[in-house]
């Protein structure tokens, strides 16, 4: 079998079942068990499979036609920039989430010292982006599992930031002093119950459900957040959360009960309400 084979093979399998974009998910898959680059697939497609590249293209594939998802298969996934390590402690990073890292780039200096707070890290995906990008700031990774900080850890060191990234296990901001940072940012689980059933199996069945489950409305956490963000963010400081698509107003609504100003939802590459904003008000002085 050579890579042409074994990529039209795959693509056919995962299209016969059902599976969502069969044609990235064969080509990477390809590309992890035959140690080939896209490139390879174009320019040298009749290169045959080792033995050993086939029984693992077969593992994978078998793999993905049962729904898990390709994240999990390679124990990878790009974001931003970065590539992180994955496992099913920690939820998948998706593309979605880049319109966090994309705000929270903006006004934010190259060389600036700030001090930023991911609330729920994970894989390490957010902080591990902004830190990557601003060599000068350091930031905080909290998460209440430690499976996930051993993830996240281990991202920070393979990236070379684990000199500038310190993980906490905590239930979010809890412990955490006043007014310590320029930027706090968050996905927190904001699926409500009745809903996790419907989602896609890749998401249902293999996603760490602390990671998803939001409550009867999915807004439990950002009840609790909103106040706290406020009170951890320096005079002047920016937040930044994402929200499920349907959820603009209510989380809003929250951070302006909060004392949040200049609020507002900025929407993904989908068009959809994906990141609430906004920040801290400003010490007031009088005369």
């Amino acid at each position: 079998m050579n890579l042409l084979q074994a990529w039209q093979g795959a693509k056919a399998r995962l299209e016969a079942a059902g599976v969502p974009g069969p044609v990235i998910d064969a080509r990477l898959l390809v590309e992890a068990a035959a140690d080939a680059t896209r490139v390879d697939i174009v320019s040298d497609p009749y290169r045959t499979l080792t033995p050993e590249q086939a029984a693992r293209l077969e593992d994978y594939v078998s793999r993905r036609e049962k729904r898990e998802p390709v994240s999990h298969i390679l124990g990878r996934k790009g974001f931003w920039k970065i590539m992180l390590r994955v496992t099913p402690d920690v939820l998948t990073p998706r593309p979605d989430t880049e319109t966090v890292v994309e705000y929270a780039l903006r006004d934010f200096p190259e060389h600036a010292p700030r001090r930023i707070l991911d609330l729920g890290v994970g894989s390490g995906a957010i902080l591990l982006a902004l830190l990557a990008e601003r060599p000068a700031a350091r930031g905080l990774g909290i998460d209440v599992s430690e499976e996930a900080l051993a993830v996240a850890r281990d991202n920070a060191a393979s990236l070379g930031l684990a000199g500038r990234a310190a993980f906490l296990r905590g239930d979010w901001t809890a412990g955490i002093e006043s007014e310590g940072f320029d930027l706090v940012v968050a996905n927190p689980p904001y699926i409500a119950e009745e809903v996790i059933q419907t989602l896609d199996p890749e998401v249902r069945d293999h996603e760490p459900r602390l990671a998803l489950a939001g409550g009867a409305d999915g807004l439990d956490h950002y009840r609790i957040l909103a106040p706290e963000i406020l009170r951890v963010l320096k005079p002047g400081g920016r937040f930044a959360v994402e929200i499920g698509y349907d959820q603009k107003s209510a989380v809003e609504t929250l951070f302006r009960e909060a004392g949040g100003v200049f609020i507002e939802t900025i929407r993904d590459l989908a068009d959809r309400d994906r990141v609430v904003v906004g920040e801290k008000k400003t010490l007031e002085t009088t005369t």
